[in-house]
């Protein structure tokens, strides 16, 4: 409980700034997936492109961040579409 504390301008100020930080990678992001898609390709280098514009440990943890969000939905959509697919055969 010793890590809750009373809301200062300096905290507010450091969290907004890091809101930013994060704005800003995810935008470089989301432009680069729609150049180079949702594949593997546009997978791999989104993470990276953003992680390597924003520079120190923020574009790195953007970068692990992007790519741990980008892999892990792989299984939950091939789930779904494997899912939608069975009960699309069984109604025919």
């Amino acid at each position: 409980m010793d890590k809750i504390g009373v809301p200062t301008v300096n905290g507010m100020k450091s969290a907004f700034g890091s809101y930013l930080w994060g704005a800003g990678g995810g935008l470089l992001y989301n432009i680069s997936r729609s150049i180079f898609g949702s594949g593997l390709l546009g997978s791999l280098v989104a993470p990276v492109l953003a992680g390597s514009v924003i520079k120190g440990e923020t574009g790195k943890q953007l970068a692990l961040t992007a790519g741990f969000v980008s892999f892990s939905g792989l299984g939950v959509s091939q789930v779904q579409e494997t899912q939608s697919s069975n009960s699309s055969s069984e109604v025919m």
